[in-house]
C-alpha cells in the first residue's frame, strides 16, 4: 500500500486499531494513544466494568473535563460568583454538571448490562 507509512496500528483497552496519522504526527498520536489507554484502564478497574464502549464514553468525558478545567484554570478562576466562562465563552460549570449528568445517566443504564456478562 503507497500510503502504508500515514497509518499507525495502535492497541486501546487491549484492542487493536488502524489510525491515519501523518508520519510527522506519530510521536503525539503514540503519546495520546498511551494518555487515553491510561485512562480507560483506571476506568475499567474502578467500575469493575468490561464494557468497552462504556469505558471509552466515561474516558472521553474525563478528558474532556480535564482539558475544559484546564482551560478554566488558564483563563482565571471567576472571583465575581458570576458563571465560569471558559475562553470560547463556555459555561464550565454546566459543562461540568451535564458531564456529571451524563456520567450518571450512562451508570444507570449501563450498570444491569454489566451483570449480563
Amino acid at each position: 500500500m503507497p500510503n502504508e507509512a500515514n497509518f499507525l496500528d495502535i492497541t486501546l483497552l487491549g484492542k487493536e486499531y488502524r489510525v491515519a496519522c501523518p508520519p510527522a504526527e506519530q510521536e503525539a498520536l503514540l503519546a495520546a494513544v498511551a494518555y487515553v489507554d491510561g485512562k480507560m484502564h483506571d476506568i475499567a478497574e474502578k467500575t469493575k466494568s468490561n464494557i468497552a464502549e462504556r469505558i471509552a464514553v466515561m474516558a472521553a468525558l474525563n478528558i474532556a473535563h480535564e482539558l475544559l478545567a484546564g482551560r478554566q484554570e488558564r483563563v482565571g478562576g471567576d472571583q465575581s460568583g458570576e458563571a465560569e466562562s471558559g475562553a470560547e465563552g463556555l459555561d464550565i460549570g454546566a459543562v461540568r454538571r451535564r458531564i456529571s449528568d451524563m456520567e450518571a445517566q450512562l451508570e444507570a443504564v449501563l450498570k444491569p448490562q454489566e451483570q449480563l456478562f
